[in-house]
């Protein structure tokens, strides 16, 4: 650990359902952030999962410590949107990871995220799956065509400045965040997208780091036909008031 630095990075991990895949990702997640020798926590914002997600959690904080695993439950399911607040009020980062727990996300990027973050100061780091050297496994070709419809359509309308709106594996300056998330209107999926678009109106820099995107091991996905109904909706809300 370089002593040296004031960095911290608080990892928020929102879960819903997340039993088999919790032990992995946090295993993962330490592996990597203790080789690159950065300071960091994980949050995990537990939604009341039915399938005893909260008691794995417990037993990794035993593992860990209460140092590094953070236990921040919520009752019930509240929206992607309110974790991240939820986890920010108890982050002790002046950085914020966010990701899925899920295993659809590398916790390896992360370090790449933390060094092109420091190259130029950038306000957001945000993995790509758009970029050369990024791409989406397991995903079958209607999956992919409504991704890349989604991304397409959000590039025309949007003109973000980003070439993946919708990927929900980044990095931002805390006090960002903070102004971020409290400017948002969306709640859910369409939340990362809004994200980028008031990061450009309000000037902030943001970078992009070339990330693989895994389907899940475990559980369901969580995109079905009134999610992409809303998403769309939510765009024409966004290009008519940004």
């Amino acid at each position: 650990m370089d002593e040296g630095s004031s960095e911290k990075y608080s990892i928020l991990l929102p879960t819903y359902n997340e039993r088999e895949n919790l032990p992995i990702i946090v295993w993962l997640l330490i592996s990597y952030m203790e080789k690159s020798g950065n300071n960091f926590e994980i949050i995990i914002i537990d939604d009341g999962s039915p399938d005893g997600t909260l008691d794995v959690a417990k037993r990794l904080e035993k593992i860990y410590g209460s140092e590094k695993i953070v236990l921040r439950p919520r009752e019930k399911k509240l929206g992607l949107g309110t974790a991240y607040i939820h986890g920010m009020k108890h982050a002790t980062g002046n950085f914020i990871v966010i990701m899925d727990a899920d295993l659809s996300h590398h916790p390896k990027f992360i370090p790449q995220f933390i060094e092109k973050q420091k190259s130029e100061d950038f306000d957001v780091v945000s993995g790509t799956r758009y970029l050369d050297g990024g791409g989406v496994y397991g995903w079958d070709f209607k999956r992919k065509l409504i991704s890349r419809g989604a991304n397409f359509l959000s590039q025309l309308l949007l003109r973000p400045g980003a070439s993946d709106l919708t990927g929900s594996f980044r990095l931002y300056k805390k006090t960002v965040l903070e102004k971020l998330v409290s400017s948002c209107v969306s709640k859910g999926y369409v939340f990362q997208m809004e994200m980028i678009i008031r990061a450009r109106q309000f000037g902030f820099t943001v970078s992009e780091v070339p990330i693989t995107f895994v389907d899940r091991l475990y559980g369901e996905s969580k995109l079905g036909g009134s999610e992409i109904f809303q998403f769309v909706k939510a765009m024409l809300y966004l290009f008519a008031t940004t």
